[in-house]
């Protein structure tokens, strides 16, 4: 099946998606916040810019996306199917590099949580974050 969009189209539909601040990522930021922690956000100190930083706890968070980083089992991780030897290997690519950056934390000491699109839908969130705040704090 082609796509229903023209290439420019699909190119402008797909140069609009933001790399940071998106809406998963406030999410968790504003529960964060709203228990007490202080973070910082998106800090190209350490390996992978984290989205979230807790110095404090010495914790890292990454809010992936399910598509953009390879969320297999997921169902909002579907291979596209045009162009899939592009695809394929790009998203191979953010996979193995989301684990080399996660191993050099780990390496240097950090303790590094990782949370998924699909984690934070309606329906499962409020769990998920009482979760991540006990992580986080050691509760």
């Amino acid at each position: 099946m082609a796509d229903v969009h023209s290439k420019e189209s699909r190119s402008y539909n797909m140069s609009r998606i933001p790399s940071r601040d998106t809406k998963p990522e406030t999410i968790v930021r504003k529960y964060l916040f709203s228990r007490g922690l202080r973070y910082r956000k998106n800090d190209r100190c350490h390996h992978g810019n984290p989205d979230i930083v807790l110095p404090k706890y010495n914790t890292v968070i990454f809010v992936n996306g399910c598509f953009w980083h390879k969320h297999i089992g997921c169902k909002y991780y579907v291979p596209p199917k045009t162009n899939t030897d592009f695809w394929s290997d790009k998203l191979e690519k953010n996979r193995i590099r989301d684990e080399y950056n996660v191993q050099r934390l780990k390496a240097d000491g950090w303790r590094v949580i990782v949370i998924w699109e699909c984690e934070i839908k309606p329906a499962v969130r409020q769990e998920r974050l009482e979760n991540l705040y006990n992580e986080i704090t050691g509760i």
